[in-house]
């Protein structure tokens, strides 16, 4: 009989804790480790039932089959890596770092709304091409932590919020109205590997600019706009997934994104 999820985690935690269930070397490819993550004796592992159906019979298990199961991750993008797995050997990039160099990923990995070199933060990695529409869509917030040079005022910040114009590859675009706000402590970044510039050549400040539209470079454009050129973008948030590893290079292996 083939267990729904609830019940096949519950049998496995009845037959390997009560009854000292031995997993046979067939099933072994799985992992031990995980297997006792997904049952509750450690983090949730939700990606081995992503994996594999199974079914118990008589105090084993046995494999059904490998599910063609899509994969995400979250990532922290550092300074100075390109938000791609290839790129074309001109002079230009020939010696840019890319993602691939950060963790072993999955065969038909892709970028969800790429962040420029310089960027920072929060980036999505998927395997599937519907999930990455459904991100890159108007219809879910992308947040960044934006240090200036200058001390914005709140006749710029009302400015970016109601929308600037800026240049895109076809001529000039009106922004979409966005949240802009003032952040009054800087956020407690770890430091850039490298380094912003000093105080001796002026005050920053630090804004928090949210929005549903993503064109090429667009946030470091609108600051711009206004007068305050961006010196560090950092994007802290996308949807309802936010950035909790302040570790640049971090990976972390999800079921799914929170995109409320």
């Amino acid at each position: 009989m083939l267990l729904p999820k609830h019940q096949l985690k519950e049998e496995s935690h009845r037959l390997i804790i009560k009854e000292k269930l031995v997993i046979p070397s067939h099933f072994q490819w799985l992992g031990i480790f995980s297997l006792w993550k997904f049952i509750g004796l450690g983090s949730t592992n939700c990606l081995f039932f992503k994996f594999a159906q199974l079914f118990i019979t008589n105090k084993k298990f046995q494999y059904v089959g490998l599910m063609n199961a899509h994969r995400h991750f979250v990532v922290h993008k550092p300074y100075g890596f390109l938000s791609q797995f290839i790129t074309k050997q001109t002079k230009r990039r020939k010696n840019k770092r890319l993602l691939g160099e950060l963790f072993d990923f999955p065969e038909g990995i892709m970028a969800i709304g790429r962040l420029d070199l310089k960027s920072e933060g929060l980036l999505f990695l998927t395997t599937d091409g519907k999930v990455s529409e459904q991100v890159r869509g108007n219809s879910v917030e992308k947040e960044y932590y934006v240090q200036l040079d200058g001390l914005i005022d709140q006749k710029a910040i009302e400015h970016i919020q109601k929308g600037v114009t800026i240049g895109i590859d076809r001529g000039k675009y009106r922004t979409k109205d966005c949240k802009a706000k003032l952040l009054e402590t800087a956020p407690d970044f770890p430091e850039r590997i490298r380094r912003i510039r000093g105080d001796a050549h002026g005050p920053t400040s630090w804004l928090s600019i949210t929005i549903k539209e993503g064109k090429f470079r667009q946030v470091r454009k609108m600051t711009a706009a206004v007068g305050f050129p961006t010196l560090r973008l950092v994007r802290v948030r996308i949807g309802g997934e936010k950035l909790t590893d302040w570790t640049a290079g971090s990976v972390k292996e999800v079921c799914s994104f929170n995109l409320a």
